[in-house]
């Protein structure tokens, strides 16, 4: 019997906001990694997510949704999540590019745009087909697509119900490079807890508060402390102005203390640690406009 080839490398997951990245990637993964919501641009920076198997490791990447322009005022942060999605792709060895089944938007079109040329392989992962009445529905639209583009491959997959992710993982693995794993086997991620604990906060903040607040919002951990039994985070929830304080703050503290309840038990059941956790709200305005604030807080590239 031949030897079996060992395969590992890194693969991009690309596309426009809200289009599943981070639930497919948790998914594919195994555990959560990415924060989700149904608000577009939850994600905002390149996660890596690891995954090995028995023919080799992929490195998956999961990066913030490529999109438009927005507010003048957060302009900053917008240009930030644009160059965190497209400012790895001259690195990876490939590029899963994720659309919605049977929608196809001018955000889509900007992503593929920002894909030609490239050297790394380009396959066309189409989302969320569960919702499809009639599969055969698909096929004119998976047509009208591959005539926008030269794929290495075309993957109808559900990342909510983890439909032919099986055939992905087996595509994947087959054009990445020959070689040995990078991480070791139990590794999931190479960021830190700290970084995990403030995506699992701001993931409860901005599912549950409506309009711009999930957008005007960012979460910085002060202290991080290992304890042994436990683990005692001190987390800063940023906002641009007085009144998106008082909103997150709810009558008494009674909401932000209903969301900072749900991030700890996140936080535990992550961590597999018991967690004590105190947030604070503080105000700076336009941070999402500036620079030096958004490097502060983590926003670099």
């Amino acid at each position: 019997m031949a030897e079996q080839i060992n395969h590992c490398g890194y693969a991009a997951l690309v596309g426009r906001p809200n289009v599943g990245k981070s639930t497919l990637l948790n998914r594919l993964i195994g555990q959560k990694l990415a924060i989700t919501s149904h608000k577009p641009q939850t994600t905002r920076h390149a996660i890596l997510g690891i995954h090995t198997g028995k023919r080799g490791q992929i490195l998956f990447v999961d990066t913030p949704g490529i999109h438009l322009r927005s507010d003048s005022h957060r302009r900053a942060l917008s240009h930030y999540l644009n160059r965190a999605a497209t400012g790895m792709l001259a690195d990876v060895d490939l590029i899963l590019f994720l659309v919605e089944a049977r929608v196809w938007t001018p955000e889509d079109e900007n992503a593929l745009k920002m894909l030609q040329g490239r050297e790394a392989p380009v396959v066309l992962v189409v989302n969320k087909v569960d919702k499809l009445n009639e599969k055969e529905a698909l096929l004119p639209f998976l047509d009208e697509i591959s005539r926008k583009f030269s794929f290495a491959g075309i993957i109808p997959v559900s990342a909510a119900k983890g439909t032919n992710l099986d055939r992905l993982e087996t595509l994947v693995l087959d054009l990445l490079p020959e070689g040995e794993n990078i991480f070791g086997e139990d590794e999931i991620s190479d960021r830190s807890e700290r970084f995990f604990a403030a995506e699992l906060l701001r993931e409860q903040l901005t599912r549950r508060y409506a309009q711009e607040i999930p957008y005007a919002l960012t979460v910085e951990i002060e202290q991080f402390i290992d304890e042994g039994e436990r683990y005692r985070i001190n987390a800063l929830v940023w906002v641009e102005r007085e009144s998106q304080r008082k909103i997150l703050l709810g009558k008494e503290g009674e909401a932000m203390k209903a969301a900072a309840t749900e991030a700890r038990k996140q936080m535990m059941e992550f961590f597999q640690k018991r967690v004590h956790l105190e947030v604070w709200i503080k105000v700076k305005k336009s941070w999402a406009g500036d620079e030096a604030a958004l490097a502060r807080l983590g926003y670099v590239d």
